[in-house]
Parts: structure tokens; C-alpha cells; sequence
């Protein structure tokens, strides 16, 4: 009689620890035992630690762990390790880690995955690297994968799966069902089946669910949709994210500039785009690029320098204004300490109504249909808040300094600032816009330019001109 093989009550006993703890973040001591394993050089204690986590998981770990854990953690893995996990990590680990693993391991583990998580890993890759794994490949694997990766970056080419269902127009149904019974190279998951012609052109697309509702004699034409929702290839990701939003679609072909089905994009490869189109518009307003929570300080330094140095040449604009009235700041050291409310105010608002723009501009909402509509709109806001502001400011500045005078002053320049806010926080975003500058990017560099300049020229020629002080 066979005897079960015993398990290491130690390995048993890690393998029951919970990856996550209540707030969904993974479990100090899960990570700790894994170290430890690592440590040990405990290929069996670490498989059962994390050889069946979901890739997500195991992505999350490689970012917890330590830079010099991460290639141990893969070779003692090894074929356990799945490569998806690749696709959660930050693009500097990513990276990082791939460069101490060996060409042929890399190439081993790709092989498994599906073509569009094969091409996000490698497009990170230098030339020469990328090359280097590909040659361990079979033909037809790198022959596909080179022509994904010959694609334009941010493309629905280097997003689409490779893998996909075509048939024949004279198929039946019943031809259909028993092909994806018996072949072998079908995609994990797929939600349509696609109709070609002789010449790989695109002629139309049939849901699952129509084909199992369907008598098996049939013909696949006559069930399937001649739709025209398909991209093309070198087609923005952004721009077809935006598709799948206003279609609900699930899945969409995509084909080369002669209508040849070359791929297919799913709703998941979306999900994904739309999250680094937001993550990528946030950074650009905040002037920090594309850095990465894991990026050394030298790539941030360099990241952040450069719209560092241009809000530098902005603000020494702003204190040329300053210094135009420096006689009159010096006659009432008053106006000095209230100057920072009107531009903090005006920068305030000014990045409000940009933000909006922004936006509005990004998801095509913001048009030249409905400009004046918006703008109107933007600067009876403007208004509205500024008279608001300029009493709360102007009351507080009264009774602080004994001065109605002053109240009304700076009353008056907060609404100016707001106006001039409101209008440059929309118009800038759209005049960059049009000359194919992207105003996620520069947008806040000039608003808050506009808003501290009119600020502190309202503010200090109003004193001027309202106490008879010197400019």
C-alpha cells in the first residue's frame, strides 16, 4: 500500500498564513516568512507560500520585497513563477529585475503567457535585449511579437492579443463548435469569433452567445454583425479607450491599414489604459512626468528639475511686477502682507476651472460647439465666487487695519484675479491644445503666471491709485 508523502509541518504552517490583512494590504508576517524562505534558499517553503497566487498578489510581493530578494524569489519559484505578475509591478522593478534574470529563463517563462502581456513586458527592454530573448523563441511566436512590438508606443498594436478565433464565411456553426473543441492555440478567454475573408480582411464578428443558440447547420454569416467597431492598429490606446466607453464594448478587432485582422483588444487591456491615461494626466498637472513610486532619487531629481526651473522663470516674472511698485509697498507695508491672498486665491481658481478644461478636453466633452457655453458659464462663476471673496476678504482686511479703503482695494483686485482666472484656466488649456501641446503638461506652469501677474498688478495699482501712493 502507497504511503501519501509527508509535508513539513513548517511549510504547512506558512502556507496557512493570510496574504492580505483586513485593510486589503499584504500581511507583514506572510512577507516576513517569504524573506525568510528566500533566505533559506526553501524552494518547496516558498512554493507553498506563494506558488498559486493570483498574479496581482505575487506582483504586490515583488514590490515589497527588497531589490536584492527579487531574482532569488523568481529562480527559487521557478517554473511556478508566473510571468503575468510582471504586468502589476512598476515598469523601474520591472526592469530592474529582468536584467538579473538570464535571456533564455525570461524567454522560458513568456512563453506561457499571452501575447499582449508578453509585449508590455519586453517594450521596456533595450534593442539588444529584447532581441536576445525574442531569438529563444519559436519562429512564429517572434515573428508576432516583433511585429507588435514595431508598433508605435501608446498604440492599440502594442496592447492587442495576437490570439483570437477566425473562421470562414461557409463555415456553419456546427464547424465553429467543434474547431474551438479541438484546436490547441485558442486564446484563455475570448467573447467573439471573427468572420474573414480568403484575404484575412475583417468581414464581421459573432458572439459566443449567438453561436450556442444556434442550430449547427447554419451558417456563420448569417448570425454574425458586419460591424464596423474595429481600430486600427497604429490607432491611439487613448483614443480607443475612449470607444470602449461609448460603445460598452467588451472586445474589438483590430486591423492593419488594409482591414487584415491582425489582433483583438478585451475590455481588461482597457481597464488598464484608462488607469495610465489618468495616472499619466495627474503627474503632468503636478509637473513630475512619469516617475514611479519605485524610481531612485537621481530619476525623480531630474524628472521634477525641469518644471521646477521653468516655475522659477515664472515667478521671477511675477516679482518684476512687484518690483514696478516697490515705492508704493514700501508706503503702505500693509498692502505686503495681503498681497499673498490675492494670488493664492487667484492660483486657486485658476487651477479649478484648468483641471475642468483639462478634463473636458481629454474626453473630447470641451468643444468648439460649446465653448462660449462653457466659458460664459466659467466666468459668471468667477464673478459669483469673487464677490463673495472680496467681502469675506474685504471685511476681514477692514477690521484688521482699520482701513475701508484697504477693504475695497483688495475687494476689488480679488475679483479681478478671479475673472482673469477663470478665462486663463479655460483658454489655456485650449490654445495648447491647439498647438499640439499637451495641457495636462504646461497648463498650470502659465495659469498660475496669469493669476499671480494680473493679482499683484491689480492689487498694487488699485493701492496706488486709491491712496495716492508713489508707484
Amino acid at each position: 500500500m502507497a504511503h501519501a508523502e509527508e509535508v513539513d509541518p513548517h511549510v504547512r504552517d506558512m502556507s496557512s498564513l493570510p496574504v492580505r490583512d483586513d485593510d486589503e494590504r499584504l500581511n507583514p508576517d506572510f512577507i516576513a516568512a517569504v524573506e525568510e524562505a528566500i533566505a533559506a534558499g526553501d524552494p518547496e517553503g516558498l512554493k507553498a507560500l506563494a506558488g498559486d497566487l493570483h498574479e496581482a498578489d505575487t506582483g504586490d510581493l515583488i514590490e515589497a520585497l527588497l531589490g536584492e530578494e527579487r531574482a532569488p524569489f523568481v529562480r527559487l519559484l521557478g517554473e511556478n513563477f508566473d510571468y503575468t505578475a510582471l504586468t502589476e509591478v512598476d515598469e523601474a522593478i520591472r526592469v530592474k529585475l529582468l536584467e538579473e534574470l538570464s535571456n533564455e529563463d525570461i524567454a522560458e517563462g513568456l512563453g506561457e503567457l499571452e501575447s499582449d502581456d508578453v509585449v508590455y513586458i519586453l517594450e521596456d527592454l533595450d534593442a539588444e535585449d529584447q532581441a536576445e530573448i525574442l531569438s529563444e523563441m519559436p519562429y512564429a511566436d517572434r515573428a508576432q511579437l516583433q511585429k507588435a512590438l514595431d508598433y508605435p508606443e501608446e498604440s492599440a498594436g502594442r496592447r492587442m492579443q495576437a490570439e483570437f478565433i477566425a473562421v470562414a464565411p461557409f463555415w456553419t456553426v456546427g464547424q465553429t463548435i467543434d474547431y474551438m473543441r479541438e484546436a490547441r492555440d485558442l486564446p484563455d478567454s475570448f467573447f467573439e469569433i471573427y468572420v474573414v475573408d480568403p484575404g484575412f480582411r475583417l468581414l464581421g464578428a459573432v458572439h459566443l452567445d449567438k453561436i450556442l443558440r444556434t442550430r449547427r447547420g447554419e451558417k456563420v454569416t448569417s448570425i454574425m454583425e458586419e460591424t464596423r467597431q474595429w481600430v486600427l492598429a497604429t490607432e491611439d490606446q487613448e483614443e480607443v479607450a475612449r470607444r470602449f466607453e461609448r460603445y460598452n464594448l467588451v472586445s474589438a478587432a483590430v486591423v492593419d491599414e488594409d482591414e487584415r485582422l491582425v489582433g483583438v483588444l478585451t475590455v481588461d487591456d482597457i481597464v488598464d489604459v484608462i488607469q495610465e491615461e489618468a495616472e499619466e494626466d495627474l503627474r503632468a498637472l503636478a509637473g513630475v512626468g512619469d516617475e514611479e513610486i519605485s524610481d531612485s532619487f537621481a530619476t525623480i531629481a531630474r524628472s521634477r528639475l525641469t518644471w521646477l526651473v521653468v516655475n522659477l522663470g515664472t515667478a521671477v516674472l511675477a516679482s518684476v511686477v512687484i518690483a514696478l511698485f516697490e515705492d508704493t509697498i514700501e508706503a503702505m507695508v500693509a498692502l505686503a502682507v495681503l498681497m499673498p491672498i490675492v494670488a493664492s486665491m487667484g492660483g486657486n481658481a485658476g487651477t479649478q476651472t484648468m483641471t475642468v478644461a483639462v478634463r473636458g478636453i481629454a474626453t473630447q466633452e470641451l468643444s468648439a460647439r460649446n465653448l462660449v457655453r462653457v466659458l460664459n458659464r466659467e466666468v459668471l462663476v468667477s464673478f459669483v465666487n469673487g464677490i463673495v471673496l472680496a467681502v469675506l476678504i474685504g471685511a476681514a482686511s477692514w477690521i484688521w487695519f482699520q482701513s475701508i479703503g484697504l477693504g475695497i482695494v483688495i475687494g476689488t483686485a480679488i475679483i479681478i484675479n478671479m475673472l482673469s482666472a477663470g478665462l486663463s484656466g479655460l483658454l489655456i488649456p485650449i490654445a495648447l491644445d491647439k498647438l499640439k501641446v499637451d495641457p495636462a503638461i504646461a497648463s498650470s506652469v502659465f495659469v498660475t503666471t496669469v493669476t499671480d501677474v494680473v493679482g499683484f498688478f491689480a492689487f498694487l495699482g488699485i493701492a496706488a491709485l486709491w491712496f495716492g501712493l508713489p508707484f
